[in-house]
């Protein structure tokens, strides 16, 4: 075998890629504002989910909202990291074109990660931001 060939050969399918770049969120004051002002709005038990269509704006984009009613700064990063990450299993699931805010409610503190993710899928459909 050579030095830095791949033992797979050339005629194995790329696989999906499933990464989460900073590129994909919303980072600025501004971009969340637009999204509360612009889109719709649907609420559950655990999450408020606000989404936006924009134009020119090929891939989706999520932030996420945890405030200080959720708990303390551990309980809003595990919140908030569990709902990162379904939003990165989900991510092919997608409709393209669409800003979204994620917005933690305290009941969301005391979930489990299939309650959120289940959660979250129901809101997106009803957003009809999912493929």
């Amino acid at each position: 075998m050579i030095l830095g060939s791949s033992s797979f050969g050339n005629d194995m399918a790329p696989a999906r890629s499933f990464s989460f770049p900073k590129t994909r969120r919303l980072t600025t004051a501004s971009e969340y504002e637009r999204v509360k002002h612009e889109g719709v709005t649907r609420r559950g038990k655990l999450l408020m989910l606000n989404a936006a269509p924009m134009e020119n704006s090929r891939p989706w984009r999520v932030g996420f909202v945890t405030s200080r009613r959720v708990g303390g700064a551990v309980v809003r990063n595990r919140v908030r990291r569990r709902l990162r990450e379904i939003v990165r299993q989900n991510q092919h699931a997608l409709r393209g074109g669409f800003w979204m805010v994620l917005v933690a409610r305290p009941d969301a503190a005391n979930a489990s990660y299939q309650q959120l993710e289940h959660e979250w899928l129901r809101l997106a459909r009803r957003a009809s931001i999912l493929l």
